[in-house]
């Protein structure tokens, strides 16, 4: 049975780290919290949808149900790529139904009704009666596909399925000023270079383990016999962003010692340093001289989410042999916090575990999220 929402006390977590406390459990497990986390955080912010490169060529379309909202992506026959929802403005029909190149206009199966890939309505068969396609009463530019506000980021489609948030460059404009320096072409590596994991587990526990470093001799000890962790820094920008970064990033190398090619005109702290931060609430992002990752993280229930990884290079032409070595990495790396973000949510069924509390050296990043999260519920509940 669900809680009632008025229970959910969160001004444990917005305590100072000191003596804050996590998010309730609740919070991971209760359909009901699931519910209003929904809206409140990732149908009022900017949250990570899919990649552009999902429509790489004008008219390409990929239908993406997103916690049960039918959305539609697209590459028009300009090259611009839009989102809109994925249904037909007479009777509600899903209109696209698996990825597919549009031939001609987008149709609805149902009546016909037919959209151009800019999502205007541009034919209605028969709507003022057999053989009369027109009707004074149904106009054509009041009818076009509903757009979903979309932004993207360094190949990252980001949708504000509310309609309600600030520009996302004001939302996120101290982030995107930390990285301007690699405000240049970022390629997807292609089929290799993009993978997913179904993790049972809720989608905000993925977001705290990324976000420190903590954790690192024990559930990373490849990764921290070179990277370890004194060699890594905190990264919390109250309301903003968090995440972690290194000042040892070691670059990839084939049995012939060539690397990967480096973003161009980087400042001398990449040469060695590396970032990864959280775009809140959902896509995490890693920032390298010579490859960058974002993992897109799709909550499916309180108890499972998908996590949408994909590789991106300085140039479109990389070999091989370097981008699959580069892949199979990385997903080893991330494979191996599996089982800490999965039994991190049985452990949220403890019914005396009131959230935790956090190491104040150690935890700031995972703190500044949980803050945040709680910020924005508060508001979402003020406002109802």
């Amino acid at each position: 049975m669900a809680k009632d929402l008025d229970t959910t006390d969160l001004a444990p977590v917005r305590q100072p780290l000191e003596t804050a406390n996590g998010l309730p459990n609740a919070h991971y497990i209760d359909d009901a919290v699931f519910q209003e986390e929904k809206h409140a955080i990732l149908f009022d912010s900017w949250t990570g949808l899919a990649v552009a490169s999902d429509v790489p060529e004008a008219r390409d379309a990929k239908p993406i149900e997103f916690l049960g909202v039918p959305l539609l992506l697209i590459r028009s026959r300009e090259g611009e790529v839009r989102v809109f929802q994925n249904i037909c403005r007479h009777r509600g029909m899903i209109l696209v139904d698996a990825p597919r190149k549009i031939e001609g206009a987008i149709r609805c199966p149902y009546h016909s009704w037919c959209y151009s890939t800019a999502g205007k309505l541009v034919s209605t068969p028969h709507v003022g009666g057999p053989g009369h396609n027109t009707h004074e009463a149904i106009k054509k530019d009041d009818l076009g596909l509903t757009e979903i506000a979309s932004y993207i980021w360094r190949d990252i489609v980001f949708v504000n399925i509310s309609g309600t948030a600030e520009p996302f460059e004001v939302v996120n404009a101290d982030l995107m000023d930390r990285w301007k320096e690699f405000d240049q072409p970022h390629h997807h590596g292609g089929e290799d270079s993009r993978f997913d994991l179904d993790v049972q587990t809720n989608w905000k526990l993925a977001v705290e383990n990324y976000s420190e470093s903590y954790h690192l001799p024990w559930v990373h000890p490849g990764l921290n016999s070179y990277s370890r962790l004194e060699d890594h820094y905190h990264i919390d920008e109250k309301g903003k962003f968090s995440g972690q970064g290194t000042l040892v990033y070691r670059q990839l190398t084939d049995d012939a010692g060539q690397t990967l090619p480096d973003f161009t005109e980087l400042s001398e702290f990449w040469n060695e340093g590396a970032e990864y931060i959280t775009v809140f609430p959902n896509v995490l992002m890693g920032a390298q001289r010579d490859h960058a990752f974002a993992i897109i993280l799709e909550p499916k229930s309180t108890q499972q989410t998908i996590e949408h990884v994909h590789l991106y290079y300085a140039s479109a032409t990389i070999d091989q042999g370097l981008r699959i070595k580069n892949a199979t990495l990385w997903k080893e790396v991330f494979e191996e916090d599996i089982f800490v973000v999965e039994g991190m949510q049985k452990g949220r069924h403890a019914p005396h575990f009131n959230g935790g509390r956090f190491s104040p050296a150690m935890d700031g990043p995972t703190h500044c999220f949980h803050d945040w999260v709680a910020t924005k519920i508060e508001t979402h509940r003020a406002a109802e």
